[in-house]
């Protein structure tokens, strides 16, 4: 057999794999559940309505993802001092109802929400547009102490959910980069504090350099703050020899 035809071939395996899974997300798709938002019942974690009138998109800042003007693509700040993300998308504001329901899933372990939440994110045009550009996804590394505390990784999850709703077979980098854990974590930590943790926070596995290497990395997080975590991140990565990072996150804060 002639080494082009082989090479040629599909990757049967996969392709099975993926139309099992893909089958298995519209059997639970159609099981009955109730609006984690609104309560209706029967009805997906997130209703139609309630993703219509509270998840309506937003014209942000290209860099950090602020809400900003029709026709103005980038904040002051941005401009004043560009941050290392190529682009930044966020599908939410972190406000009602979002903010409750993130706080469901990370802290009390509401692990239902995960799909929900990740077919909320693959609605967005913005979101679509950035997988569709970029070489792999990378979900925001979590300390193993973190992930021991939790149980779960909820950035990996979330970004496992939103992979699931993607056509193609995209590269999910997990474990590549490791993260020094900061004893007070960043949601409770002032501007300041935040930058000094994030100093080393983050380092590459030298065997899995080769992944970052010239390639377009797509950053996945819950929810984006000032935006210093993101940035530590884009660092690292960029100094690895990354051609470009960029960024799409649940929510922001306002």
């Amino acid at each position: 057999m002639r080494r082009e035809y082989i090479d040629s071939m599909p990757d049967l395996h996969a392709t099975w794999l993926s139309h099992l899974q893909r089958q298995q997300q519209r059997w639970l798709d159609a099981l009955p559940s109730q609006c984690a938002v609104c309560g209706r019942w029967p009805g997906p974690r997130i209703c139609h309505d309630c993703q219509a009138r509270w998840a309506q998109q937003k014209h942000r800042c290209h860099s950090c993802a602020l809400p900003l003007p029709s026709l103005v693509s980038l904040c002051g700040s941005c401009l004043k001092q560009p941050p290392r993300l190529k682009r930044c998308t966020s599908v939410l504001d972190y406000a009602y109802p979002w903010q409750d329901l993130i706080t469901r899933y990370k802290f009390q372990a509401d692990l239902g929400l995960a799909r929900s939440l990740g077919r909320l994110m693959a609605g967005h045009p913005e979101v679509r547009e950035q997988l569709r550009a970029c070489a792999a996804l990378l979900p925001m590394p979590a300390s193993d102490e973190r992930v021991r505390e939790r149980g779960f990784d909820h950035c990996l999850l979330l970004a496992r959910a939103l992979s699931a709703q993607y056509d193609t077979c995209l590269p999910l980098l997990s474990g590549v980069v490791r993260r020094r854990h900061l004893e007070l974590p960043q949601h409770a930590s002032s501007r300041e504090q935040r930058l000094r943790q994030l100093r080393n926070v983050f380092s590459l596995d030298p065997a899995r350099k080769p992944l970052i290497e010239g390639q377009a990395i797509l950053l996945l997080d819950d929810v984006m703050t000032t935006g210093a975590t993101l940035d530590a991140l884009a660092r690292c990565l960029l100094s690895a020899g990354a051609a470009s990072v960029s960024a799409v996150v649940l929510a922001r804060t306002p």
